[in-house]
Order: C-alpha cells, then structure tokens, then sequence
C-alpha cells in the first residue's frame, strides 16, 4: 500500500482552495469574457486569475506525485487533466489565452473543483484509501 504525507497534501489544498477564493473574488461582477480584454483593469484581472489557474494546475501536478496518482481517484467528477492541462497551455502559450476559454472554466468548472477538494479535507484524505 502507498503511502504518503497527508499533512502536505492537506496543506496543498488549502492553498488550492485559497487560489480558488481569490478567482472567486476576481471574478464577482464579470458577467462576460469580454470584460477581460475591455479595459487595462480587465487585462489586469485576466492575469491576476491565470496565474491562480497556473497555481492550481501546478499544485494539483504536485499532489499527483506527492500521491502517486491516487488522491484523484475518489474525485472522479473532476476533469483532473484538464486542471493541470490548463496550467501547461497558460504558461507555455500565454500570449494566446483565449479569455473565452479562462471565463467558462471560472463559471463553470471551479466550483466542482471547489467541492472535490472539501470533500478530501473532510474525509476522503486518507494516506491508506
């Protein structure tokens, strides 16, 4: 059976959820994709939410190997390559993000994500499960 530091990894999510307030935060009263590319303040708030989604994408390719692929598992409703997938495309093609792709992802997806990662705090972090 694998083990692994379930202290780290349950310092790893709080980060991650922490990542995820601060979008959530960012995003209250962008009701468009377009409002990122508007303005100066847009851009801005654009960066500011890639570099969380680069964060998280990061940190949940830490946590893959800090537990050898495991902790996922019990999470299947998440598109956990499509998490860390999002980080590579960020920070390998920035000049290319399209601002369309960032909004869904922040309306649509984060909040599963969100709820994954609770539920681990509450429970399913187990190094033996």
């Amino acid at each position: 059976m694998f083990e692994f530091d379930a202290a780290l990894v349950g310092d790893i999510i709080k980060q991650i959820l922490v990542a995820i307030d601060r979008i959530d935060r960012r995003m209250e009263g962008v009701v468009s994709a377009g409002q990122f590319v508007a303005s100066d303040a847009g851009i801005d708030k654009l960066d500011a939410i890639c570099m969380m989604l680069v964060a998280i994408g990061e940190s949940c390719k830490q946590l893959d190997r800090i537990t050898n692929g495991i902790l996922f598992e019990s999470q299947q409703d998440v598109d956990w390559k499509g998490v860390k997938g999002i980080r590579d495309v960020i920070s390998h093609h920035y000049f290319d993000v399209n601002e369309e792709i960032v909004f869904l992802i922040c309306r649509n997806n984060l909040a599963g994500v969100r709820k994954a990662f609770e539920s681990m705090l509450e429970g399913d972090l187990k190094p033996d499960a």
